[in-house]
């Protein structure tokens, strides 16, 4: 539109040879606006971004999690659909899901500018339960691979995600000994004492309503998380006798 205003401009002062030049310093203007708006576009975080980005981007980190091992897996595939579709509903679920089945046939997904979204736009609470949400995606078939634990390892460390907090969320899926202890972040030698310490540390740290969103999918994730980490401190408490 500039660019059209320019040429007219010039052509009323300066008639053919006006036109030209200022349809040409109209689109240089013009390219100035709209690299200015990309600028702004990738700075901005998921709030102003539309309604749809976050869903949009956890689902590219859902397809590569379920790309990991080669396959696609319909089990993983329906626990996607069936988790938007319990959390946002059956209409928004299925537009959300006509961008997905693109994202699952692309060869690759930009892990790092995807990360690079969500490390600028959501709070490092809700860049835990993204981490929880792919962990229960490589579940859903029943076991979870190494390969799709080093791919969900990869997608947490371009989260910012700390090493201890990722440990903790696997452990909640991948049954190991001394699970109790790697959820609530501690060793197995700590005292009774520390091992109280660290169960209200945990539980005031990963409280729901700690999770500062209004997305419901990250909400429920995040209270069966909580329940996990109540679980884990039971286990133990009974077995110590305190």
């Amino acid at each position: 539109m500039i660019k059209w205003i320019g040429a007219l401009l010039g052509y009323t002062y300066f008639r053919f040879f006006g036109a030209l030049l200022g349809y040409f310093i109209g689109s240089a203007i013009e390219g100035m606006f709209k690299t200015k708006a990309r600028v702004s576009f990738n700075s901005n975080n998921y709030r102003s971004m539309g309604s749809s980005q976050f869903e949009l981007n956890l689902l590219a980190l859902a397809a590569m999690v379920i790309k990991a091992d080669g396959k696609v897996e319909e089990k993983e595939l329906r626990f996607v659909r069936n988790y938007f579709i319990a959390n946002y509903g059956a209409d928004y679920a299925a537009t959300i899901f006509s961008r997905f089945n693109t994202e699952i046939k692309k060869e690759a997904q930009n892990l790092s500018e995807v990360a690079r979204l969500f490390v600028n736009g959501v709070p490092y609470n809700t860049r835990l339960q993204i981490v929880h949400f792919l962990f229960g995606i490589a579940n859903s078939d029943g076991s979870i691979s190494d390969v799709e634990i080093k791919k969900i390892d990869q997608i947490a460390a371009a989260l910012g995600i700390r090493f201890s907090n990722f440990e903790s969320i696997k452990a909640m899926f991948v049954q190991q000994a001394g699970n109790a202890y790697k959820i609530l972040e501690i060793d197995s030698s700590a005292t009774d004492a520390e091992i109280k310490k660290a169960y209200r540390t945990m539980a005031k740290k990963y409280h729901p309503d700690k999770l500062n969103t209004a997305d419901s999918a990250m909400k429920k994730g995040a209270q069966e998380k909580f329940q996990k980490i109540q679980a884990a401190y039971e286990k133990i408490r009974k077995e110590r006798g305190f």
